[in-house]
């Protein structure tokens, strides 16, 4: 199992730990619900350390990360991040990742932590007969993500890190206290929030000025609500090797009017002959809470697809989920069941992102 830089940290002041893409990493440290209220009203840091970095270079680099990329970066200007997917010839996902452009010949790739060696492995085979340098720098790399409407005040009363001057989905390359850091501007949670890339000594000192300025600290457990209140996808949930970005509902970040990339002839044909199945939002009725894999009913009691991911919404106090389902039944309003255990309860198709984000654009 590996470890983060951070670690001891978390351990130290008594997080929950549980292993998540081959790391030992915090789940929650002063419970789920008060984590995620931190970040939706004020602001929370994150340890996501187990994140990749993979750096492209070289006279072919923008032509290679096209290829290999379901978003365009032609053309796209310096200093711009951009998300989408790596997919196999069948429309399949390899990973979902950002892609920061720092100019036409060098983009600094994040994929998932779970995923990193496997992506590395796809970027390398699918390299040939393009003049670029492929260098894996995940070791190398710490990361904090500090999310949350009090974000950009944090970074610079507590950290001394003016951020005023990026916009949503941008960075730059800062030099802070003798050291390259990568500060960007994205967000995973539906709130303003930045993500600083450090080496792994400077990634433990921010943290510690961030916990004795009374920053709070927060786990992937409310990771994983804040990301899913606003309708953005999990890798090995909404996105699989088995489901298209298409069948997902991300096909916004397939560019299909490039001349080519990976996956492109199945993504097409998907768009044009349309889906049989789609990932949908649902509101349950009652009190049951959706979990993943749960089952999708129509009326008649027939199972039309599964849960993908489903909470009790910290934020909107409902029962909601998003599923994969028989696409006849994706219509919003669309009246269907869940099964939850033993028991079924009637849903309701609504749109999948259930919060509106709060991004400064």
């Amino acid at each position: 199992m590996k470890e983060t830089c951070l670690h001891s940290r978390h351990v130290a002041r008594g997080a929950q730990m549980s292993p998540f893409g081959g790391f030992d990493m915090p789940i929650q440290y002063d419970g789920i619900v008060e984590e995620h209220n931190a970040v939706r009203l004020h602001v929370g840091v994150f340890d996501v350390s187990h994140m990749g970095e993979v750096l492209i270079s070289g006279p072919d680099a923008e032509k290679y990360v096209n290829h290999i990329f379901t978003n365009d970066l032609t053309g796209a200007p310096d200093r711009t991040i951009y998300y989408g997917m790596m997919l196999y010839p069948n429309g399949g996902v390899v990973d979902d990742l950002l892609v920061y452009k720092r100019n036409d010949r060098e983009f600094f790739l994040v994929p998932n932590a779970a995923n990193i060696d496997k992506d590395v492995d796809w970027m390398m085979k699918n390299a040939e007969g393009f003049d670029v340098k492929i260098d894996h720098l995940s070791e190398r790399y710490g990361e904090l993500a500090v999310q949350g409407p009090e974000a950009e005040d944090t970074l610079r009363k507590v950290l001394g890190i003016d951020c005023s001057d990026l916009t949503f989905y941008t960075f730059k390359d800062i030099v802070f206290e003798g050291e390259d850091v990568i500060v960007s501007r994205t967000g995973y949670t539906g709130e303003d929030g930045f993500e600083i890339y450090a080496s792994h000594d400077l990634t433990c000192r921010l943290w510690d000025r961030l916990m004795e300025a009374g920053v709070q600290p927060c786990g992937l457990g409310c990771r994983d609500t804040l990301r899913f209140e606003a309708g953005l996808p999990l890798y090995g949930d909404e996105l699989t090797d088995e489901v298209t970005p298409i069948e997902a509902g991300f096909g916004m970040f397939v560019k299909l009017d490039k001349p080519e990339f990976i996956g492109k002839e199945a993504c097409a044909r998907q768009k044009t002959e349309g889906v049989t199945r789609k990932n949908v939002g649902l509101e349950l009725q009652g009190n049951a809470i959706p979990r993943h894999g749960y089952e999708v009913l129509n009326a008649e009691g027939e199972k039309i697809g599964e849960v993908t991911t489903g909470y009790h919404s910290i934020t909107l106090d409902k029962n909601i989920a998003m599923a994969l389902i028989d696409a006849r039944y994706a219509k919003l309003g669309t009246e269907v069941q869940v099964r939850v255990r033993r028991k079924v309860f009637p849903a309701v198709v609504v749109k999948k992102r259930f919060y509106t984000p709060n991004y400064k654009k």
